[in-house]
């Protein structure tokens, strides 16, 4: 499997808990987040949300949806957020969210490997537009977060 690490940052005027209730509320992203195609809750977790389950299909400006599940791991509210990925990509998802006078950081990490033998064997050339790709979903997603909040998004990495 080939494997891929990215570091995504968003900046909001917004506070934390405001932008924590978005991206938490994952079945809601198709409404706001340009590239979900599906997020659909699976099955529900723990009273913290620990155990919950989605589906999600993303497809980008590479004409090919990326499907996979993402079981939630580990839940602290309204600091991190994490999961873990299975199905067309494999490996683990944190969101991260830091606050200081009404301005949020949200630091996002997401370590996986395809599982799809076409994407591994193109892997070596492919890297490159994969990575592409996957930074401008990331960019969407956080205009899309701004216009949702209606709150500025003061940077974007």
């Amino acid at each position: 499997m080939a494997g891929y690490s990215f570091l995504t940052t968003w900046v909001l005027g917004a506070e934390r808990g405001r932008i924590w209730e978005a991206i938490y509320a994952s079945e809601r992203w198709p409404e706001w987040w340009p590239g979900v195609e599906v997020a659909e809750l699976l099955a529900e977790g723990d009273e913290r949300g620990v155990g919950q389950r989605g589906r999600y299909v993303w497809r980008s400006t590479i004409p090919y949806a990326v499907e996979f599940e993402i079981e939630t791991t580990r839940v602290e509210r309204p600091h991190l957020l994490e999961g873990r990925a299975t199905g067309g990509l494999e490996g683990t998802g944190r969101w991260r969210f830091f606050e200081h006078a009404g301005v949020t950081a949200v630091v996002y990490e997401w370590n996986v490997s395809t599982t799809k033998r076409w994407m591994n064997v193109i892997a070596p050339v492919a890297r490159p537009v994969f990575r592409w790709n996957h930074d401008q979903v990331m960019r969407a997603g956080g205009r899309g977060l701004a216009r949702l909040l209606d709150a500025p998004l003061l940077a974007s990495s």
